[in-house]
């Protein structure tokens, strides 16, 4: 379900695409399992839950969309593999949900175009048939999308190409609806884009500011509360480990001097929080929460 609220006059909305399940080793690298397992149990196969969350910022710009999620073009068995239990349309139905059509977006803003963030940039003309054309999801939006991100996913190499796919962008381009940005970003009053090098070389995160109130949408610059407290907690998913580090970093002082509310984009148990002094340094209090095991599992 989506998380609405206000930073000064400026609605935002967690949206999500829905859970899957993640090799716990791929989020928190060379860190020892008896260490992470304290922040989030994995199940027998070592796998834990975790979140696609986007961001949607009604604003002077228009409707912005942070990321889109893992999307529907993928398989049953890719589904099974990743755990996905939740419905199609996931995305869709929470844009719904919070009172907006795909058809109302008019900004796509891709942190990065890894699979499980710009698989919903489109989908199957078909939606029964993986063999139709894939088509621009958000028919009405512009999609922006770093240039050098767009190279990096046009020319992948042995350790990225399993996580670039043509098809999640090549429909923008025959479009018309994707435009390649160079660096920082203001998307409209108050929402600022900033690239935060580490994950990829392009990476952005996302930061809303209004009346002295600030929200920080981190995506993958640091996409679980436990990395915003152990600096030193990299995902094996990042490219470069050191300047990982010191964009969390830089993040972290910027949050802390603005009090700014935290928004994880993949953690399976804490939506939101924000910086407190903490005995070795700041570490995220929570401010929503949501069960990381639905009942059953």
């Amino acid at each position: 379900m989506p998380y609405s609220f206000q930073i000064g006059s400026i609605p935002c909305h967690i949206v999500s695409d829905g859970r899957q399940l993640v090799d716990g080793g791929g989020f928190f690298g060379l860190v020892p399992r008896v260490l992470w397992e304290r922040v989030i149990r994995p199940d027998d196969k070592n796998r834990i839950p975790v979140q696609m969350r986007s961001l949607l910022i009604p604003s002077s710009a228009g409707l912005i969309l942070v990321d889109t999620g893992q999307g529907d073009k993928i398989t049953a068995k890719e589904r099974r593999i990743f755990g996905m239990v939740d419905d199609n349309q996931r995305l869709a139905a929470d844009l719904q949900r919070a009172g907006f059509t795909p058809e109302d977006v008019d900004i796509v803003l891709m942190t990065h175009l890894h699979a499980d963030h710009a698989g919903g940039c489109t989908h199957w003309s078909d939606p029964s048939d993986p063999e139709s054309e894939a088509v621009p999801a958000f028919p009405n939006a512009r999609y922006l999308i770093q240039r050098l991100e767009m190279a990096e996913a046009a020319f992948p190499n042995e350790r990225t190409r399993g996580t670039y796919f043509p098809d999640n962008w090549e429909p923008l381009r025959r479009t018309g609806q994707l435009e390649l940005v160079d660096g920082d970003q203001d998307l409209a009053d108050g929402v600022r884009s900033v690239t935060v090098p580490g994950h990829t070389r392009s990476i952005q995160a996302v930061w809303v500011e209004d009346a002295s109130q600030s929200l920080l949408f981190l995506g993958d610059a640091c996409s679980w509360a436990a990395h915003m407290d152990r600096l030193a907690w990299v995902p094996s998913f990042d490219l470069d480990p050191m300047a990982s580090i010191e964009g969390k970093r830089n993040l972290r002082r910027q949050a802390e001097e603005k009090n700014a509310l935290l928004v994880f984009q993949h953690d399976g148990q804490v939506v939101t929080g924000r910086l407190r002094p903490g005995a070795r340094g700041p570490v995220v209090e929570p401010e929503i929460t949501e069960d990381a095991w639905p009942e059953g599992e």
